[in-house]
């Protein structure tokens, strides 16, 4: 079922910074990439947009961020629905990796018309956020509060660390 909700450019301009990774950035430009970002509606339900100051820099980590997982984590409302971007850094047995999360944060305390709208947009932001190899329905925080979950999702047993922790 689709709702008709539209996804801003904002939006889209945000997935494409984060799937993009520049090799040959610069240090200031890492420090400003992405390595969290929330979206929720817009306040008339008609557009996906930024929740504003919902997010993590690179140029966070080891300054005001110490464990982007966790932060991320403290990040998502307890009683509203939320769309997010994580773009996680893990090892498996044979090699280091990074790839992005989409995340469909719908907690069992969020009001059911929320729910119920946010389920029903998923597809038009899903359908802009092409390339996506990992998405995750998450309905509570026992769900989310310990990384081996995200770990699993990630590469299931292979995976050895998340975010530099051992798993």
């Amino acid at each position: 079922m689709a709702s008709g909700v539209k996804v801003t450019d904002e939006v889209i301009a945000v997935f494409n910074d984060m799937k993009v990774r520049k090799a040959q950035a610069n240090e200031d430009e890492k420090r400003k990439r992405k390595k969290a970002v929330l979206f929720c509606l817009s306040k008339d339900l008609k557009n996906i947009v930024l929740d504003d100051g919902k997010e993590i820099l690179l140029g966070d980590l080891g300054t005001t961020v110490q464990d982007p997982y966790q932060h991320f984590v403290k990040m998502l409302p307890p009683d509203d629905c939320r769309y997010a971007l994580y773009d996680a850094t893990y090892e498996t047995k044979e090699t280091k990796k990074e790839d992005l999360v989409f995340i469909f944060w719908a907690p069992d305390s969020a009001p059911l018309k929320s729910k119920m709208i946010y389920a029903s947009s998923k597809d038009a932001i899903k359908r802009k956020f092409e390339g996506i190899k990992h998405e995750w329905q998450v309905n509570g925080l026992e769900d989310l509060k310990d990384r081996h979950t995200l770990a699993e999702k990630l590469g299931g047993s292979s995976v050895i660390s998340l975010e530099g922790s051992p798993i």
